[in-house]
């Protein structure tokens, strides 16, 4: 339609015209990373930013929300395209997460944490990137110096489109023993920076974690990196969420030396699920992906259910300490 495509020019001319140069003024103005050691490696904006660099009027504002749909294009029957890979076994994927069956050859897991690969279909898998890549609704910016360099968007700001809540219900749907009485929680992308780490240890508070990626493969330049390390245990019955989701020094100390459990280690691969119980300890994998927007790692993640503390006959095992945390 002509409308749309005037909408579309006008929308291409803000930014190239606009927001573009306004950004690329404010990145001369912020200091090199050793210079903002104070705040952990945020740059505060000052007045004259807000207002004569124009920040007040485009940062974190929608300026551009892809609203991505699950309709096949030009359909007038409201036919919808297939979300999750109809090819999958999903009689599979549950038997190991129950343990009853190990992963297939080469695919890490145990009981708990399973790996499941081409999870969305080709239509499927392009939409969601495209919400991902476009959506400007990643509001949330981590300290890269403490938190690593990564940028959030959640369900309740802005990440909303109706492929990703399609998305959230299929997978529901269609794993009906690891999902059994655990609905939907919340979700989040996150957006990474190559130059810096990822989330550090931590636990959710969930039953069920499905943790996706959808960066090509030819943008990461070590394939037996860059993917997520789940450890095989879960807090102390009296950790609050402060402790086990934010208190990396107290973690690292629980985890590393204490020798709790084994763990999962998962390469990353573009359209690559790892679901596994939300309570168990997981970081980030270290990573090196190539320079460029397009090129950054980029994963959803949806929870479900409420955080199952205890031991699960899925091998988890629940740390216990003699220490108090400041002797950790």
């Amino acid at each position: 339609k002509s409308s749309d495509n005037d909408a579309h020019k006008e929308k291409y001319n803000l930014f190239a015209n606009v927001i573009v140069p306004m950004y690329e003024a404010m990145l001369q103005r912020i200091p090199s990373l050793d210079q903002l050691q104070r705040t952990e490696g945020l740059y505060a904006f000052k007045p004259n930013d807000l207002v004569d660099g124009g920040m007040s009027q485009i940062y974190n504002k929608a300026l551009h929300h892809t609203d991505v749909d699950e309709f096949v294009v030009d359909a007038k029957d409201g036919k919808t395209i297939d979300i999750i890979n109809p090819n999958l076994n999903i009689e599979a994927i549950q038997q190991q997460w129950e343990g009853t069956i190990p992963p297939a050859d080469g695919i890490p897991g145990a009981p708990g944490v399973v790996v499941v690969d081409d999870i969305l279909t080709k239509e499927a898998l392009e939409r969601i990137r495209k919400v991902l890549l476009e959506s400007t609704v990643f509001y949330q910016t981590k300290m890269p110096l403490k938190f690593g360099g990564y940028v959030g968007a959640y369900i309740d700001d802005g990440l909303y489109d109706r492929i990703i809540l399609k998305l959230a219900f299929e997978l529901h749907k269609a794993l009906p023993r690891i999902m059994k009485n655990h609905p939907l929680r919340y979700l989040w992308a996150y957006k990474y920076d190559s130059d810096f780490t990822g989330i550090n240890t931590h636990a959710d508070q969930a039953a069920v974690n499905v943790n996706l990626w959808v960066t090509p493969d030819e943008a990461n330049l070590d394939m037996d990196t860059g993917g997520l390390v789940v450890f095989t245990t879960k807090p102390p019955p009296d950790w609050d969420f402060e402790r086990y989701n934010k208190d990396t020094e107290l973690i690292e100390a629980l985890v590393k030396p204490g020798g709790y459990g084994a763990n999962v280690t998962v390469p990353h691969r573009q359209n690559r699920a790892v679901i596994f119980d939300s309570a168990l300890f997981h970081h980030s994998d270290s990573y090196k992906f190539r320079k460029g927007y397009t090129n950054r790692r980029i994963n959803l993640t949806l929870l479900y259910g409420t955080m199952q503390r205890g031991e699960r006959s899925t091998g988890a095992t629940t740390a216990t300490v003699d220490a108090t945390p400041g002797e950790l």
